[in-house]
């Protein structure tokens, strides 16, 4: 490419000069080889595993059919029909009718437990989860043997980058569905975030706006939205774990950041620790480019004015700094996409205040208050009687004579905590379905979850600036690890683009995100990452 005063970036001369490179690229060997003399294949599939695409199941399918048809048989013992007798025809039409009677989830439960395990953990995780909710006795099956379910998944599903960020615990209780649903959120999370990004890159930077455009974009758009995902992931376990260590400084030190004098942050300094040399630079060239999409989504178009702000109904201006550091240091991601996704700029400005008076304003407290008006009539005019038994206090004609319902459900262990002056009633078989079906690892929510309001008292007043939040404790960082010599090796702006959205490097890119032994996936079709529900 030429510099950028020869070519203009995002010019129609731009884009040719890629086509240029891509045609020139392709005239190249397929393999690329690495420093080892090890090949890899540079058209890797891997970008978040899923399932098995349906294109792949189709060859499958082919291939069977094929290995049926070379798989003839041309015995003559299977030509000549074999004489049974009466009772042998008998017996074998009873046992097809037994065997056709027999239901599947009966064949299932008679098989091995071992291999039963086998069978669940090869399952998709949406269809494990469902099927916790069957019965009692999936229930208790699934959740007694989660330690084999996560690791299966864990080795054959869960990408590399993931399981350096949230390594798996070394207790093996803590080695459960709750740590596996755990990290396909977050997954979950960035692939949303990721596409959402790519499609206002393509829209708003690349200028791509017709339908003939975004066609002979969508391969560029595509090799982007596969880099960001991984590189969200990390945003999402930084916030995760500034929110985490924030209040831990806080309790020790019985004071914020506010009040102590420091050059790098210490809390951002402890956990850009965590990350190695390439994630790191990877991550600091990227970010600025993410803050400004989510800033740019919560602010009216930069061409309207006054008078057509007035004229669309844009009544609402830009958000305060304040709001933004607030949703990415409490909220997260998550609750970045959550006001993404919505539609229409008054509604989403709408719901970016409300939600930021629920965290920083006390809720204020209301009596119910009387029904003003007429009340309801009946059909015709005529009124309808209320039933004389009061369930709940049991005032009310006939309520001495009926004696109150008996408690026929079964006392969790947590309501015991709760009221330590009533007697725990003894364990039974039913008090342990119970317990099994409530105190499992789903019990403790979803990662990131809402604060309380004395946390949030004690965090929201301390939160750093927006200019300041990662961009210089990570520009130090990477400069004291010498990563890069000056400050002006790292790229910016269009150089970023351009690096996110090139073929060179698929294939060495693909290993070090997702592990050379990892399998061969595809990516996630966008129905599914549009209306799947993560909580």
């Amino acid at each position: 490419m030429d510099p950028p005063h020869v070519t203009e970036f995002a010019s129609q001369r731009y884009f040719d000069k890629l086509k240029q490179l891509a045609e020139a690229k392709d005239r190249q060997p397929l393999n690329a080889t690495h420093l080892d003399g090890s090949v890899v294949s540079p058209n890797s599939t891997f970008i978040l595993p899923i399932g098995a695409s349906k294109l792949q199941e189709q060859t499958d399918a082919e291939i069977l059919k094929t290995a049926d048809k070379k798989r003839l048989n041309f015995k003559f013992r299977s030509i000549i029909p074999l004489r049974t007798s009466e009772h042998d025809q008998r017996r074998l039409s009873t046992e097809n009718a037994h065997k056709k009677r027999a239901a599947f989830d009966q064949l299932f439960l008679a098989l091995p437990n071992e291999l039963k395990i086998q069978i669940v953990a090869s399952l998709p995780l949406s269809d494990i989860l469902n099927l916790r909710l069957a019965s009692r006795s999936w229930h208790a099956m699934i959740s007694l043997n989660e330690l084999p379910i996560v690791r299966y998944h864990l080795k054959h599903h869960i990408p590399a980058y993931a399981t350096r960020l949230y390594p798996v615990p070394e207790d093996r209780a803590a080695v459960n569905i709750h740590y596996l649903c755990g990290i396909w959120h977050r997954l979950h999370v960035a692939a949303k975030l990721a596409f959402l990004i790519c499609e206002w890159i393509t829209k708003e930077l690349f200028l791509r706006r017709t339908e003939e455009q975004r066609r002979d974009f969508s391969v560029q758009r595509e090799r982007m939205r596969r880099r960001l995902i991984p590189l969200l992931f990390t945003l999402f376990h930084f916030f995760e774990t500034y929110r985490t260590l924030h209040l831990q400084y806080i309790e020790e030190h019985g004071h914020g950041l506010m009040k102590e004098p420091y050059t790098v942050n210490p809390i951002e300094a402890k956990i850009m620790s965590m990350y190695d040399d390439k994630t790191l630079l990877h991550v600091h060239q990227v970010f600025p480019m993410v803050v400004s999409s989510f800033c740019r989504r919560l602010r009216p178009p930069s061409y309207v004015g006054r008078v057509e702000g007035a004229l669309r109904g844009y009544m609402h201006g830009k958000p305060s700094d304040e709001i933004y550091v607030t949703a990415l240091c409490v909220g997260g991601l998550r609750q970045c996409e959550r006001f993404w996704e919505i539609k229409g700029y008054n509604s989403r400005r709408g719901t970016v205040d409300a939600w930021y008076n629920s965290v920083t304003k006390s809720p204020a407290t209301k009596t119910p208050a009387e029904p003003v008006g007429k009340p309801r009539r009946g059909l015709l005019g005529l009124s309808r009687k209320k039933s004389s038994y009061n369930m709940k206090d049991g005032s009310g004609p006939g309520s001495e004579a009926l004696p109150p319902l008996p408690d026929t459900r079964t006392r969790r262990p947590s309501d015991a905590a709760r009221r330590p002056n009533e007697a725990t009633p003894p364990l039974s078989h039913g008090t342990m379905l119970e317990s099994l079906v409530f105190d499992t690892s789903m019990s403790a929510g979803m990662p990131m979850g809402p604060l309380t309001r004395e946390q949030l008292k004690l965090v929201i007043p301390d939160l750093p600036v927006l200019q300041q939040l990662w961009m210089q404790t990570a520009e130090a960082l990477i400069l004291d690890r010498q990563i890069v010599e000056r400050p002006q090796d790292i790229k910016r702006n269009a150089a970023v683009m351009l690096d996110l959205i090139q073929e060179d490097g698929a294939a060495i890119e693909d290993e070090w995100w997702y592990g050379r032994v990892a399998p061969e996936s595809v990516r996630p079709p966008l129905e599914s990452i549009d209306e799947d529900p993560i909580e």
